[in-house]
């Protein structure tokens, strides 16, 4: 058996080469020139066209065809050209191409068919390659000439791995031409590459893959070959829009005869191919034809197929499209004829159970189908009504008919099809715009679809109650629908989608389950009864205002822009409402609402997104864990009693004045700008974090009952309270875990509460806290209050210079520091002769009194901040400063500062923008990472200075920089090689 599969070069040096060592294996064997230029660009040959070319040299030949001649293929390849009539020879028309490249011989080896002989044997070779070698035919041996043909978007790799198999395939380690013995071997079996698959798991592996990956796979090793050309993977040979020759089609129907499916639809001879598939093929059972014309005689053919059982006819004209087509088969079960154009049809075929007949234009068609079930004449416009009749009623066993966009419809053709038909289940009679359904009986009736029928009432809803099997009822864009009230207990799905006019909606159903109202603006009333239901969905029904649901199921509610609803609605919603499974409601921009209450123990999630009026809130909800009020901003009284949430935020809710809480699982409660709240009571025993920013009138006894009630607080925010006082910090002694208080924008005068109730507090803001005196911080610098404290927020206040030094001086374990603002800050200098060195590590020293500090180590200050401070004119921390961790030093906008001297090991980062009165800057930070100067007055002399000592700087920032021109840049980059990113402003001076 003999296999030739075609691949494509595209790669033009590939190309090229391929060429060269095709002309030369025809000058040594003297043979006659072909110029073939096989260029995919200027063939135009895509995959689809090539298609036929590999399944054509997929066929497996006889044992006769096996000793022929090269000539056979010579015939094969010419009758190809004539076949596709691109492929142009271009050897005389070109005198400057060299001679095109034309293969030698590839012909396979017979396949061993021996059973016991289960490994494959990969050898083959490349004629081209041969050729390139110097390898000649020998003078008695035929020359097949072949071409190759491959996928168009194949990449060099694949080109490459293509050249690598088949010089494995078909060429000998020695150089030599390897050809096969009597018995069908050959001398490259000692140089064979074994492969363990046995043919079973290579049958296995192969059913996966499809035509054109078997025609690849053919050219592996002569056991794929085999493998790839069995009849199972050519049951189905699909053509659709392939250009492929009448020849090879009939060749094909020769090879695989027991094809079992054909598709030949889009192919230039359409009628042709279907006819020799109908007279070939005997086990035929699908047939797919279409895009063209179809001959009558392909029908008479048809009943001669006697193993049929599919047939598609597809955008065809039938016959000369104004003469009667016959079909007749006595096993035809599945027929379509769609998009097709013809007179009248006439099918007589006692088994066929499906015909679809949609969107072909005949004028009449005669049934004589007993057994037909389905039938879909759907935009078959010039039947008319007494055909439409006619063909149905011949079909006494049809379970589902379609005929939507037939408009001549009328109820009379319905009541006769009723009648003719009772086991009619499905019914499309969409856009029909003659039917009201009065007196149409159909009590097996299980679908009923009837989209944009501008007859069907209110009234037709009693004769759709007639069906009590109905399961689906769509009623889409009936726009003089006002009503639907339905009681089937097996109806479980409903559409009702731009009804105008449709107002109330009542329905009763154990089984229903899928509800689809929607852009009804008409729609007041609902009422809905069902067991089934677990979602309900009412988007934008701007007029509903009633709602009544029995549904022992229902989960998920959505009521959104349902802007009439009252607070009636929350009834319907607590556990005496009828839906006591429900886990999640939304009502966001239902605008009435006013009082909002509920009193479920299902609900698990609430959603009240930009209900403005609301004023009131009251939960009884036991499990409920999410709750949405965005927007919710008149909320007033707010009351949760009990719930499950973990955390919440209250502080979009400006006019809350009244709040009760009792949450057992809380531990996040934020009432930030609740300004007017006045009354709270939080009862959250698991509470940690407490933001209440801005209250204004929250008091002491109310912090006092909340520190009482919430004993795990960890965080507490207070700023901007300014109606907090000691009692009501005293009482924070009963909070142990407290670690981060701020009490910035206070009124406080003594901190005296704080140091004895926060024993291990770690944070403590007080910034703008203008009312503290220069005392109020000494207990923390001389009797070492608060030993935990690691970061202090001092900014805006108004300590003094002395308070600030002590604080420095002795507070060594502070790692976040922040000075923001503070007008009464002059210097930072740890180098100036008059101050003694203790005053700095860790000894306090005033007057005769002298305080030996515990421990005179290094200080732990890590970030310090001394944003602002308009009277800082000098900052000097030497080495004996000890700022060993200090990482982060931000002197941003301080604008009278001059002298910055700073010789700190460890500090990353140094922010000195907009220090406009900068003159001196000295650095000996070996480890700086990021230098910021913006707008800063220091000359090139000066940066280039300073930066020459920071061996780790990175990111220099230098915009705005008057002094400084971009000319200078490469000498920063120089002094500082490990620079990476210098910012400069575009306007720098020349």
């Amino acid at each position: 058996m003999r296999i030739w599969c075609f691949d494509c070069f595209t790669d033009d040096d590939e190309e090229g080469r391929l060429k060269q060592s095709a002309m030369d294996n025809n000058n040594n064997n003297n043979n006659d020139d072909v110029d073939l230029d096989l260029n995919e660009r200027e063939l135009g040959v895509n995959e689809d066209e090539r298609w036929p070319l590999c399944e054509e040299m997929m066929l497996a030949t006889t044992e006769e065809e096996e000793e022929e001649d090269g000539a056979e293929l010579e015939q094969l390849w010419s009758s190809e050209i004539r076949s596709h009539p691109h492929l142009l020879l271009q050897g005389e028309s070109s005198n400057a191409a060299a001679a095109a490249a034309v293969g030698e011989d590839c012909t396979m080896e017979e396949a061993d068919h021996d059973s016991y002989h289960k490994r494959a044997k990969v050898y083959s070779g490349l004629a081209e390659a041969r050729s390139a070698s110097g390898v000649s035919s020998d003078a008695g041996s035929s020359v097949e000439r072949t071409v190759s043909f491959g996928v168009a978007s194949s990449s060099r790799t694949d080109v490459d791995m293509f050249c690598q198999n088949f010089i494995l395939n078909y060429s000998r380690k020695d150089g030599k031409k390897d050809e096969g013995d009597d018995n069908g071997s050959s001398e490259s079996e000692d140089f064979e590459l074994h492969i363990d698959l046995t043919d079973d798991l290579l049958h296995m592996v192969f059913s996966f893959l499809n035509h054109i990956d078997l025609c690849r796979s053919a050219m592996v090793c002569r056991q794929w070959r085999v493998a790839s050309s069995h009849e199972d993977f050519w049951k189905a040979l699909n053509f659709e829009n392939i250009r492929i020759s009448i020849e090879q089609f009939e060749d094909m129907c020769l090879r695989y005869p027991n094809a079992t499916e054909v598709n030949v639809y889009g192919t230039p001879s359409v009628n042709a191919l279907a006819m020799k598939a109908a007279t070939t093929l005997r086990n035929l059972e699908v047939l797919t034809v279409g895009k063209g014309h179809i001959s009558e005689n392909f029908f008479q053919a048809l009943g001669e197929c006697n193993m049929l059982r599919s047939v598609t006819v597809n955008e065809a004209i039938l016959g000369n499209g104004a003469q009667e087509i016959h079909l007749s088969h006595d096993r035809l079960r599945e027929l379509k004829i769609t998009k097709c154009r013809v007179m009248r049809l006439s099918i007589r075929c006692p088994q066929l159970r499906s015909l679809s007949l949609k969107r072909s234009n005949m004028s009449q068609a005669m049934l004589n189908c007993p057994l037909l079930q389905l039938l879909d004449i759907a935009s078959c416009h010039k039947l008319l009504d007494a055909a439409i009749r006619s063909a149905a009623i011949s079909c006494p066993q049809l379970e589902s008919l379609d005929v939507s966009n037939c408009s001549c419809v009328s109820d009379e053709t319905l009541r006769e099809i009723a009648q003719a038909c009772a086991g009619l289940h499905i019914l499309n009679a969409s856009y029909c715009p003659n039917i009201s359904l009065e007196s149409v009986h159909l009590p097996m009736l299980t679908v009923l679809k009837l989209h944009s029928c501008e007859g069907i009432t209110s009234a037709s809803m009693t004769w759709i109650a007639n069906s009590p099997a109905l399961e689906v009822l769509e009623l889409d864009n009936c726009n003089l629908l006002t009503s639907v009230v339905l009681h089937l207990s097996h109806l479980q799905s409903i559409s009702l989608v731009h009804c105008r006019k449709f107002t109330e909606l009542n329905l009763q159903s154990v089984m229903l389950s899928s509800i689809t109202v929607s852009n009804c603006p008409a729609l007041r009333r609902i009422t809905i009864t069902s067991n089934s239901l677990r979602r309900l969905a009412l988007q934008k029904q701007e007029n509903l205002t009633t709602l009544v649901l029995q549904c022992q199921s229902l989960q998920e509610v959505d009521l959104s822009d349902c802007e009439s609803l009252s607070n009636a609605v929350c009834d319907i919603f607590s556990d005496d409402g009828g839906c006591p499974m429900l886990k999640s409601l939304i009502l966001d921009n239902c605008e009435s609402l006013t009082e909002v209450r509920f009193r479920n123990s299902s609900l698990g999630s609430l959603s009240l997104v930009g209900c403005r009026a609301v004023t009131s809130l009251e939960l009884k909800c036991p499990r409920i864990e999410q709750i949405c009020l965005d927007g919710c901003d008149h909320l007033e009284n707010a009351f949760f009693q009990p719930v499950a949430l973990r955390s919440l935020n209250l502080g979009i809710c400006p006019k809350l004045s009244v709040l009760n809480i009792e949450a057992p699982y809380m531990v996040s409660l934020e009432l930030k700008g609740c300004g007017v709240l006045s009354e709270a009571s939080i009862i959250c025993p698991l509470l940690t974090s407490l933001d209440a920013s801005f209250c204004g009138q929250l008091r002491d006894d109310c912090l006092s009952a909340t520190t009482a009630s919430c004993p795990l607080i960890e965080s507490l925010v207070l700023m901007s309270c300014p109606s907090i006082g000691s009692d009501g910090l005293s009482s924070l002694n009963g909070l142990p875990n407290l670690t981060v208080l701020d009490l910035s924008y206070t009124f406080l005068m003594n901190l005296e509460p704080v140091f004895k109730s926060c024993i291990r507090l770690k944070v403590l803001k007080l910034q703008a806290c203008k009312y503290l005196t220069d005392t109020s911080l000494e207990p923390l610098y001389k009797e070492g209050a608060l030993p935990a404290l690691e970061e202090l927020d001092l900014s805006y206040g108004t300590l003094c210079q002395t308070a600030i030094d002590d604080l420095l001086a002795c507070c060594t374990h502070l790692t976040h520091l922040s000075l923001n603002g503070c007008v009464n800050m002059h210097d930072l200098d740890w180098g100036s002769t008059n101050v003694q060195p203790f005053d700095y590590f860790g000894v306090y020293s005033s007057g005769e009194i002298t305080q030996e500090p515990a421990e005179a180590g290094n200080r732990l200050l890590q970030n310090l901040n001394c944003v602002g401070c308009p009277n800082i004119k000098k900052v000097l921390i030497p080495p004996a400063a000890r700022f060993y961790h200090l990482s982060t030093l931000n002197l941003s906008l301080s604008v009278n500062l001059k002298e910055v001297d700073l010789a700190c090991s460890n500090l990353v980062l140094l922010n000195l923008s907009n220090c406009c009165s900068l003159e001196v800057l000295k650095l000996g930070c070996p480890r700086l990472a990021s230098l910021f100067l913006q707008s800063c007055n220091m000359d090139e002399a000066g940066v280039e200075a300073a930066i020459s000592r920071c061996c780790s700087l990175e990111t220099l920032d230098l915009r705005f920089c008057s002094k400084i021109s971009s000319v200078s840049m490469a000498r920063f980059r120089a002094v500082c090689p490990s620079l990476k990113r210098v910012f400069s402003s575009p306007n720098l001076a020349d």
